[in-house]
């Protein structure tokens, strides 16, 4: 019985993941990046798995399709689905290793190390700049940055390992390539499985059209309590916070603002980002509903929270203890304090 090599059991991984995705309504560009890195994953089985040789000069260059479409991927789902003309330029990186390929051969191994340290410091940098994903939804808290923080280090150290393999072969020794093409393919399944679990965080950005915010003025601290007064109004008067699908962007448009403004003014007003302050609405709603004899799961539903292990991360942050043990606030304990303030007024 032939042994099956790790780059092609995470060619057949990715391909049913990309199956799944279009069959089930997912994302298209999604089902476009699993499939894609599936294509490159099982070429690499066939070239070094089972010797096919003519398959080898398809290596780089479908190498550099992954970190663009990576890119698209990340931009669609927090920021704003692109359109052809923010595609077409990324398609520059394919075509340059086409060319390397061609007519500088030697270069072909820096170019494709290169295009996935780029793409792989640009989701870093973006991630890092902004502390609000407009597309996120809010319930998910600090996961989703959390999720393409690690996919943009993957990017970083896939670039490594193709460059440990040219280095392997450099050497006089091709042995060691083998294993590292097997630890680049477990790297690519751990991203790619990741990046599957993103769009459930999202409220389907890539099919929502979302203008670019202007750049925005320093405000005074007045104008950033005003935000957020209109803010808490809002929620307390509709009891917005309790839609589990609700987004920043969403939020920006109820108020009338630009989401850049309002979660300027949520980060200087609170010390917190908008995430954690509507979750802390939804945790104190969470804890009356347990008060009155809701179950845990019940009451996690009705507060605007989808899955179990974000709202027991932000129950036990806003109260210090878990769901299960909550009964009540104790006269004078911390508890107490932050159940009985308005989110986020102790900073102001």
């Amino acid at each position: 019985m032939p042994n099956l090599p790790v780059p092609a059991f995470g060619a057949l991984v990715l391909a049913y993941l990309a199956l799944r995705t279009l069959l089930s309504g997912g994302p298209r560009l999604l089902a476009l990046l699993l499939g894609a890195t599936a294509l490159q994953l099982m070429t690499v089985a066939l070239v070094h798995g089972y010797g096919v040789t003519a398959l080898r000069p398809l290596l780089p260059v479908g190498a550099t399709v992954i970190p663009p479409l990576t890119w698209i991927n990340f931009r669609a789902a927090f920021f704003r689905r692109p359109d052809w003309a923010q595609v077409l330029p990324h398609l520059g990186a394919p075509l340059f290793a086409i060319f390397c390929r061609l007519f500088a051969p030697a270069t072909i191994d820096g170019v494709v190390s290169l295009t996935f340290v780029a793409y792989g410091a640009a989701i870093l940098w973006q991630v890092g700049a902004v502390r609000d994903l407009p597309l996120a939804r809010i319930e998910a808290g600090g996961l989703p940055a959390r999720i393409w923080m690690a996919l943009g280090w993957a990017l970083i150290g896939s670039a490594l390992t193709d460059l440990l393999v040219v280095l392997a072969y450099a050497s006089g020794h091709p042995d060691w390539a083998a294993p590292l093409i097997g630890s680049s393919a477990t790297l690519a399944l751990i991203a790619i499985g990741l990046l599957s679990a993103a769009p459930s965080a999202t409220d389907g950005g890539s099919e929502e059209e979302v203008p670019e915010a202007p750049a925005v003025p320093a405000e005074t601290e007045a104008e950033d309590a005003a935000i957020l007064d209109r803010l808490d109004a809002l929620m307390a008067r509709e009891q917005i916070h309790l839609d589990a699908g609700l987004t920043l962007v969403r939020l920006a448009r109820r108020l009338h603002l630009p989401e850049k403004r309002l979660s300027a003014a949520v980060n200087r007003a609170t010390g917190e980002n908008v995430s954690r302050h509507i979750n802390g609405w939804r945790i104190r709603h969470a804890c009356g509903l347990i008060e009155a004899g809701q179950s845990v799961t019940g009451a996690m539903l009705e507060s605007g929270f989808n899955t179990k292990s974000n709202f027991n991360r932000e129950f036990r942050r806003v109260t210090g203890m878990p769901p299960s043990r909550w009964r009540g606030p104790v006269p004078g304990g911390d508890a107490a304090f932050l159940l009985t303030r308005e989110p986020g007024r102790s900073h102001i």
